[in-house]
């Protein structure tokens, strides 16, 4: 089953027995992964699994859903501030990378962060222990690092995408929970993405829930916007170029439809469209049938995400005769910046700034 059908699955929009049964099944599965978090959670809470310090600023960047929340516009932003402190920092992220160069996010996580290691391991505190100690880097941002307990953090950031905000109130695989939504109870900052994509009643309602659940923590809304779009050459190219255009689409995100209203929103004319799972690996077969595709429809551009143009740059778009571009998004707060830079502040007096 791929990832659209089985959203469509966990969601309920998928009628029939068959379906109502797929959704019983996976809910007696949640129940035991319910159960390994719930031990889990309270072993770390109670002490008797071993939390690491890394000798160093750790944020954690976050979610308590799987799929795209956002998260790594967030952690660019917040590992620019750092750099424009001077302070030394890295990246560790458990993403991807083949023995010569990285892909998918840690690729764009290094091409936005000149200034900081990005290092690549699952096991975070391995990768904390060579951050401070092979590169000396004294502030360290966890991508993805709600869950991963181990490594000591000393700022807990969630990010949360407006559009999809609790997973479908389930956990996995009946929902996209990783986690009970009282588990924000750990994190010291909410940030939500895509507001610009949710009405201001449904912002309301996340919300309050946020606040029900952890009173004390801070909440900030954002959005991702376009800032311009870049072709499989690195040429740069102002969205006006986009306005009133054709455009097919493609993707494999956690979050296409965003994607989608993203392409949209900079005034393209979204006439064609494929999904494909997240982290979804392309061949030239797959680069084929997207210009099949669009040449069909007539289309002036293919357009996809920053995350996808790592993984089809060595293939063969630059042989097709409609251009492929990606859109650059970055993250902008509409509220809560200046609470969230405190936060980070003070997380960082306690073992630099002071110095």
């Amino acid at each position: 089953m791929n990832q659209e059908s089985y959203r469509r699955l966990i969601s309920g929009r998928t009628g029939g027995l068959a379906a109502a049964s797929s959704r019983f099944f996976l809910r007696i599965i949640s129940w035991f992964y319910s159960a390994v978090v719930a031990v889990r959670n309270c072993l770390y809470s109670r002490g008797w699994l071993k939390t690491h310090c890394a000798g160093a600023v750790v944020i954690s960047v976050g979610n308590i859903t799987t799929g795209g929340t956002g998260k790594t516009p967030l952690v660019i932003r917040l590992c620019n501030l750092l750099s424009q402190k001077a302070i030394p920092c890295a990246i560790l992220t458990r993403g991807y990378r083949t023995a010569q160069n990285y892909t998918d996010e840690p690729a764009i996580l290094a091409a936005n962060c000149p200034h900081a290691k990005v290092i690549v391991n699952p096991d975070r505190v391995a990768g904390a222990a060579e951050a401070v100690g092979k590169f000396g880097a004294k502030a360290l941002i966890m991508d993805d690092g709600f869950q991963h307990r181990r490594l000591h953090r000393d700022l807990d950031i969630v990010v949360i995408d407006a559009t999809q905000p609790f997973g479908y109130d389930k956990l996995l695989p009946a929902g996209l929970l990783r986690e009970p939504v009282t588990a924000l109870k750990r994190a010291q900052a909410v940030i939500l993405t895509r507001c610009d994509q949710a009405s201001e009643s449904e912002l309301s309602r996340v919300e309050l829930k946020l606040h029900q659940i952890n009173p004390d923590m801070l909440i900030a809304r954002s959005v991702h916007a376009a800032v311009c779009a870049k072709t499989i050459n690195n040429k740069q190219i102002d969205l006006t170029e986009l306005s009133n255009k054709n455009v097919f689409a493609f993707c494999g995100i956690g979050n296409p439809d965003a994607f989608f209203k993203t392409v949209k929103g900079v005034g393209a004319n979204l006439v064609g469209w494929k999904v494909y799972n997240d982290h979804y690996h392309y061949a030239d077969r797959d680069i084929i049938d997207i210009w099949e595709r669009a040449r069909h429809l007539s289309c002036d551009w293919i357009l996809s995400t920053e995350k996808d143009r790592t993984k089809v740059a060595g293939l063969h778009f630059c042989e097709t005769d409609i251009p492929f571009a990606d859109l650059v998004v970055e993250l902008k707060f509409l509220t809560g910046e200046d609470k969230l830079a405190d936060l980070i502040h003070e997380a960082l007096a306690g073992k630099i700034l002071k110095k």
